[in-house]
């Protein structure tokens, strides 16, 4: 009897030794994170009003959820824009509504452009941060082992200047942390009977009035940190909004 007692023990720690060997052990700081997607698709959704000249750009979904964009990580890079239909009165301008897809394993910095164009004549800002081809209105967006400090932007075209004193670039260095916390803050201008919006994507270190939260964390961001303007410009929370886009 006590040996048969001593072969059920035996038997009873064999089986929880295999049990452990089947069951995933708890992470530890040398284990490698699975990767949700190589790529950033960022959707750069521009909006206008068929009543006045005033466009404003989205990169990540605002509050109120009809003028959102297809901007996430992904294991393939997307071909095709994806913008909300916006609300009726503003909608897509297609021709500076795209899609640049970023491969975040080909370098250490997403160094993120934001270049912000402004026609005098129709009192209206417009604001790019993706690559359109190398043309007028094009951001210098990419990923690279060099972190870029000086921002490229298209000369503008026709009645719209680029105005450097809202452009900028961020390096964001892709090892410190989980998530790209994509921020945008869109600001509104509307006195003396005019409409003009404006978008903010990364932090303006030449004006910090109109500054956003874009980082790279371990923590995701569940509301965006934007600026409070410059007392003409008020920001619009409804149209600002935040995506954590998670790398792991």
């Amino acid at each position: 009897m006590r040996l048969q007692g001593r072969v059920r023990k035996w038997l009873a720690a064999a089986a929880a030794a295999a049990l452990l060997l089947v069951l995933p052990g708890p992470a530890t700081a040398d284990s490698p994170r699975q990767l949700a997607g190589d790529h950033l698709n960022l959707h750069q959704c521009v909006y206008s009003s068929p009543r006045v000249v005033d466009y404003f750009t989205t990169v990540v979904p605002s509050r109120d959820g009809r003028f959102t964009t297809g901007t996430a990580t992904s294991a393939t890079p997307d071909q095709t824009r994806s913008c909300g239909a916006g609300d009726g009165n503003f909608t897509p301008h297609h021709p500076w509504a795209a899609v640049q897809a970023l491969d975040l394993s080909a370098g250490r910095y997403l160094n993120l452009h934001q270049c912000v164009y402004y026609s005098d004549g129709q009192r209206d800002h417009l604001t790019t941060v993706i690559s359109l081809g190398g043309g007028e209105f094009s951001a210098g967006t990419n990923v690279s082992d060099t972190p870029d400090t000086v921002p490229n932007c298209g000369p503008g075209r026709g009645l719209y200047d680029l105005v450097p004193l809202l452009s900028d670039v961020k390096a964001l260095d892709l090892s410190a942390g989980r998530y790209v916390n994509l921020q945008q803050c869109v600001y509104h201008y509307g006195a003396g009977g005019f409409d003009d919006h404006f978008t903010t994507v990364v932090p303006t270190r030449r004006d910090g009035r109109f500054t956003t939260g874009t980082k790279v964390s371990d923590t995701p961001d569940t509301a965006p940190t934007c600026g409070r303007g410059d007392g003409n410009f008020d920001l619009i929370p409804l149209l600002s909004g935040t995506k954590a886009l998670s790398r792991t």
